[in-house]
């Protein structure tokens, strides 16, 4: 939710239709903006990787309904920082979202799922590979009630493939991508990046799966298909990861070298690193040819700046280790606020590292919408992460505030399956 939306009271109806209403003629969508205004999404799975990707196209405008089990819902509402018992990382992830209540367990839930599909343009579900199909929601199922829908599946290696029914997590994923082994000190063990790359890397992978397969159907829109033809997007955690490596297969397969971890360098191209300094580290990316020049002449050696054989970086990378030291030479006599002042005067990219404390206060941050303020039912105020990317003709937005446990079960069924807003109450026990 921006600053510029006010919080919802925090026991907000499921729904505004009276009780005594014997029929209820659907309700009109939401209001929404941005490219994906009208689009439906229907949301299954749980945690990081699916529900970021419902989360991506909420913050541009699509009507995102997450189906959550009955009881405690998703379990990233309670994993790790608790306010009143909800995780704060909820309401990041579901911002934008409705929440409503089926029970996959049960016949009466399986059908709830498959009639929203039907309404759906799109379905998202992070499950180990045949859960859907053992349910009877597969997508040969769901497509041939909506020939037009989309089926995101994301799962840790693939719907095929020998390894497809194995149980595949983010961290399992970075492994098999070939990212964790280039992670940390040489002769170290590999180290994590603190957060699910292979979870948020799949996701993006799916958003744009979504997106080509929606410009795909909107070509195929046919007297026979008027919607057009809907596909399955099968993402993988462990391929969204190894899509990111860069030369490391092409390197191997040429010269079967095996790349190593190399800290905080990068094998080479060089000078780029981290570089100790007299009251911390500033990270310094002198890569690039007439970079590298300017790097040499801010820190006073003119000599390396002119010298012919460090005029490229097959001549710099050769020499990685005594540039790293000329640098750190420079660099461990001064403050970082002295080292990166001095080197983005001269056009040199470099950068302190940031905490999280850092972000909050920086004003670049928030000059560029990437500090938004979001709300949590009870009215604590939250900073959480903007919109990205950004569009200047038709922008994201983050809109509604995590949904609270089935907060809009009624209201949704009305609205996509016209349904007595009475009749979903009951059946849902007052969840909604």
């Amino acid at each position: 939710m921006s600053e510029r939306t006010q919080p919802p009271p925090a026991a907000r109806a499921a729904t505004e239709t009276p009780a005594e209403t014997p029929a209820v003629a659907p309700a009109p969508a939401p209001a929404a903006t941005g490219p994906l205004a009208g689009l439906r999404v229907l949301e299954l799975g749980q945690l990081i990787a699916g529900p970021f990707a419902g989360k991506t196209l909420a913050d541009f405008g699509a009507e995102v309904v997450k189906i959550e089990p009955p009881g405690d819902g998703d379990p990233l509402r309670r994993w790790r920082m608790l306010h009143e018992g909800t995780s704060v990382w909820w309401q990041v992830q579901s911002r934008g979202k409705h929440s409503v209540v089926a029970d996959l367990r049960t016949p009466e839930g399986r059908d709830d799922v498959r009639r929203l599909a039907a309404e759906a343009d799109v379905l998202i579900e992070n499950f180990k590979p045949g859960a859907m199909e053992k349910w009877g929601l597969g997508p040969d199922v769901l497509m041939a009630d909506n020939p037009g829908l989309i089926v995101l599946r994301i799962s840790g290696y693939g719907q095929s493939g020998p390894y497809r029914d194995l149980p595949g997590f983010a961290v399992v994923a970075e492994a098999m991508g070939g990212l964790r082994h280039l992670m940390g000190e040489p002769g170290r063990p590999p180290v994590r990046a603190g957060v699910s790359l292979g979870d948020t890397l799949a996701a993006l992978h799916g958003v744009i799966g979504v997106l080509l397969a929606l410009q795909a159907r909107s070509r195929s829109v046919s007297a026979e298909a008027p919607k057009g033809r809907g596909q399955v997007v099968d993402v993988a955690l462990y391929e969204s990861v190894f899509n990111c490596m860069e030369s490391l297969l092409p390197e191997y397969a040429a010269f079967g070298a095996v790349r190593q971890p190399a800290g905080s360098a990068l094998p080479g191209i060089a000078p780029s690193n981290a570089y100790r300094c007299a009251d911390g580290q500033a990270v310094i990316g002198g890569n690039g040819d007439s970079i590298f020049r300017r790097l040499m002449q801010a820190i006073g050696r003119d000599d390396l700046a002119a010298d012919p054989t460090l005029a490229d970086n097959a001549g710099r990378a050769a020499r990685a280790d005594a540039l790293d030291a000329a640098i750190t030479a420079w660099t461990v006599q001064r403050p970082v606020a002295e080292v990166v002042a001095v080197l983005q005067a001269a056009q040199v990219p470099a950068g302190r590292i940031y905490t999280v404390a850092d972000i909050a206060a920086d004003p670049h941050y928030a000059a560029r919408g990437m500090l938004q303020t979001a709300h949590t039912p009870d009215g604590l105020a939250l900073q959480v992460p903007g919109v990205v990317p950004r569009l200047d003709g038709t922008p994201g937005a983050i809109g509604r505030p995590a949904p609270t446990l089935g907060q809009d079960t009624a209201a949704v069924h009305a609205r996509w399956l016209g349904r007595p807003a009475a009749a979903v109450r009951d059946e849902t026990d007052g969840v909604a």
